[in-house]
């Protein structure tokens, strides 16, 4: 395996991603666990450094193929040394934070292929926030995000969003899509892949009875069939299908009461349950970045490597500004190191 064990791609240059990777990657426990190589640009990453007061020691490469032997535990891969120019990104929306984003990204995952010149020997990417405004401003109108690229980019057809803090756990059956799109993207199929890859997440986090409760998806959980069906024709099916497997699925719950029973905290009575199965984006996200802004990590659960990535998008109002908060970015590069030890 080569020097640099996992890959961090600095994100939206114009946006908080250099600030959360210069503070995290500054934390001397942070660099202990794994050694990294960042995709970025070296003129943000120092304008990030000035920002927030830190100092963190690189190794610069320009590109040049071969094996990455370094022994440094930070290696940065400057595109702007790479292609002899300066890439000025303002803190907002634009084609060229898209592309840049969208080449270090797409870089990470040839190298993970074993398709880049440079040879790394990946086992786990870890993504500063994107802009999918920019994404689209520079051409990209497939993907939505990063777990889409990822997932097609792998041929990972059983995948999806997880999200891990020590608070609450909550895994998605459906991502970044209209809410008006939900009901025809939740199929008894989907609901059931979902479960069963949430289940297995939470063993390899160390639990391992894993007891999941699983959302409706309207109201009181259809309240019968008064306030929709999907429960009972989607839902239930499909967490039934998970019992006959052998997974301690229950439900679906009522969204508005279920995740209170899942928080874990100190001095409280034993969550009931070690993760929550969301139907669409808002009913999970909504409870877990109340509870745990500043540190959930989220993860591509399906991926034949790991990724992770911090919990938050580029911020452009504070980025520059040295206000970023790098716990959830932290917490993505710990998660990262310990899931790549454990293969």
């Amino acid at each position: 395996m080569g020097a640099a064990r996992i890959i961090v791609t600095m994100g939206d240059p114009g946006g908080v991603g250099p600030e959360v990777t210069v503070r995290a990657l500054a934390d001397a426990g942070v660099r202990r666990g794994a050694r990294f190589l960042v995709l970025g640009t070296g003129s943000a990453l120092r304008e990030a450094m000035r920002a927030c007061s830190r100092r963190l020691t690189m190794r610069v490469l320009d590109g040049a193929p071969g094996n990455l032997a370094a022994k440094e535990p930070v290696v940065l891969l400057d595109y702007e040394a790479m292609d002899e120019a300066e890439y000025r990104v303002e803190h907002a929306h634009s084609r060229l934070g898209g592309q840049l984003s969208l080449r270090f990204v797409r870089d990470a995952i040839a190298m993970a292929r074993g398709e880049h010149a440079i040879k790394v020997g990946v086992r786990a990417i870890v993504t500063a926030p994107i802009s999918k405004t920019s994404w689209a401003l520079a051409g990209e109108e497939r993907y939505r995000g990063h777990t889409e690229l990822f997932a097609d980019a792998f041929g990972a057809s059983s995948h999806a969003m997880m999200f891990d803090s020590p608070e609450l756990r909550v895994i998605l059956a459906t991502t970044h899509i209209p809410l008006a799109g939900v009901v025809r993207e939740l199929t008894r199929q989907r609901v059931e892949e979902v479960i069963r890859l949430g289940a297995g997440a939470c063993r390899r986090l160390g639990v391992r009875k894993p007891r999941l409760a699983v959302c409706g998806l309207n109201p009181h959980a259809g309240e019968g069939g008064l306030l929709g069906e999907d429960e009972a024709r989607v839902i239930a099916p499909a967490i039934g299908a998970a019992r006959r497997a052998g997974i301690d699925a229950q439900g679906p719950f009522p969204p508005d009461t279920i995740f209170a029973r899942a928080v874990r905290r100190a001095g409280l009575r034993r969550a009931e349950f070690d993760m929550v199965v969301a139907m669409y984006h808002d009913q999970g996200l909504i409870p877990l970045k109340l509870l745990a802004f500043d540190h959930a990590v989220n993860v591509t659960v399906g991926l034949p490597i790991v990724r992770t990535s911090p919990d938050h998008g580029t911020a452009f109002d504070i980025a520059g500004k040295g206000r970023a908060d790098a716990g959830s970015m932290r917490a993505a590069l710990r998660l990262a190191a310990r899931w790549s030890v454990r293969g």
